[in-house]
């Protein structure tokens, strides 16, 4: 068949879809395109899988397991709601005149501001997990529970502004639905994730979307986020706190913050970061963390070479801090850590990973690169203040 008579069909058929407005298979019904195409047809194991056709003519666009799971976590979902008490001062009292006139008493004014968000219920006697700027600086918390229309007063249990978590407590007369905490470590670049949150105080509202990266830092109103993970489903004021779940529902990462320079990019902290401090923040109502006192800055190659290092890799010790368990040590400015206990570091960040993972009162042996020697030093972390 000439190659003129191939294309022309294909463009009818092409167009015969368009004006039809329906979904063509390659079925029996067109052995012409059949012929043409030499379709291979497809195995039995990926026979339902090609197939992901509804009925009606819509792609299916996830998984469709994604609506029974929703209805099945979605009570473990709730709503928050904050008061703040705000003072401010009176603009009129920078004039002087006013001052004079009206005394110093009027000067500032107390209004109050409400806030909202989302959390996720962890336990069954009311433990929920949210981030701490959710209910940061609030005079009262309280709790809306799916299907009622009551709000119940909850306690702020324990925080951490360094990780924008922080859990809150409330009472119930029963036994509450717990979400499932996941593995955020196993996720991957690519899969379906959906969020549930109350975004601009809408009632439960479901979005979905996919990974579209991790480990990404992002700064957001002066707060330092690391290790975040991206999404492209919707995440809106209200959303915060809230879970992104797999389509297992459990919970992969907490809802915190959306790019508003950005058109559909949301971020998420990973669940195993919030699994990492959970007990201290219930138990202890904050996050203990070691400290050794430096500040660091990353190798440049200019860098290593002029203090005789062999590579880029460790992190240069920029400055000490007076009285800090590195002070004490002997660490002094200029110095490459090159290893923790016998752990190779490869930047600032590794540095700080794996200090992060130890523990207050813990004795390591740090190696330094000094004037082109290296030394081990030990270091006893304590408490960062």
């Amino acid at each position: 068949m000439k190659r003129k008579t191939i294309i022309s069909m294909i463009a009818v058929l092409v167009i015969g879809i368009m004006l039809g407005g329906g979904v063509v298979t390659y079925g029996s019904n067109l052995p012409f395109l059949r012929d043409i195409l030499e379709v291979v047809e497809p195995s039995s194991s990926a026979e339902s899988a090609y197939h992901t056709v509804a009925s009606s003519g819509a792609a299916v666009v996830g998984p469709d397991n994604i609506a029974d799971m929703v209805e099945k976590v979605s009570t473990s979902v709730v709503y928050i709601e904050t008061t703040v008490n705000v003072t401010t001062n009176n603009p009129f009292f920078n004039d002087p005149f006013f001052r004079e006139f009206f005394g110093d008493s009027e000067q500032t004014q107390t209004h109050v501001q409400t806030g909202m968000g989302t959390g996720s219920i962890i336990s069954a006697n009311g433990y929920i997990l949210t981030n701490y700027h959710v209910v940061e600086g609030a005079s009262t918390v309280s709790v809306k529970l799916v299907g009622s229309n009551d709000s119940l007063p909850a306690k702020v249990i324990g925080y951490d502004d360094e990780l924008d978590l922080a859990v809150i407590k409330i009472e119930a007369d029963h036994q509450l639905p717990v979400l499932a905490l996941g593995n955020s470590d196993s996720t991957r670049v690519g899969e379906w994730v959906v969020a549930i949150g109350n975004p601009y105080g809408l009632d439960h509202t479901v979005t979905a979307g996919v990974i579209s990266a991790k480990e990404r830092p992002i700064t957001i109103e002066g707060r330092g986020y690391k290790n975040l993970i991206q999404t492209d489903a919707a995440i809106n004021p209200g959303n915060s706190g809230g879970p992104l779940l797999n389509t297992q529902g459990q919970v992969i990462a907490i809802n915190t913050a959306v790019n508003v320079q950005a058109q559909g990019i949301g971020f998420a902290i990973p669940i195993n970061t919030a699994k990492d401090v959970l007990d201290q923040l219930i138990n202890q109502g904050k996050v203990t963390r070691p400290w050794v006192g430096v500040y660091l800055q990353d190798l440049s190659a200019d860098m290593a070479d002029y203090l005789g290092a062999s590579s880029t890799q460790g992190s240069l010790v920029r400055e000490i801090v007076a009285g800090s368990p590195a002070s004490k040590s002997g660490i002094q400015k200029g110095d490459i850590i090159l290893s923790i206990d016998g752990q190779k570091i490869k930047d600032s960040t590794t540095l700080t990973s794996t200090i992060s993972k130890m523990k207050v009162g813990q004795k390591i042996k740090i190696t330094i690169l000094r004037e082109k020697k290296e030394l081990t030093l030990t270091v006893t972390l304590e408490q960062k203040p």
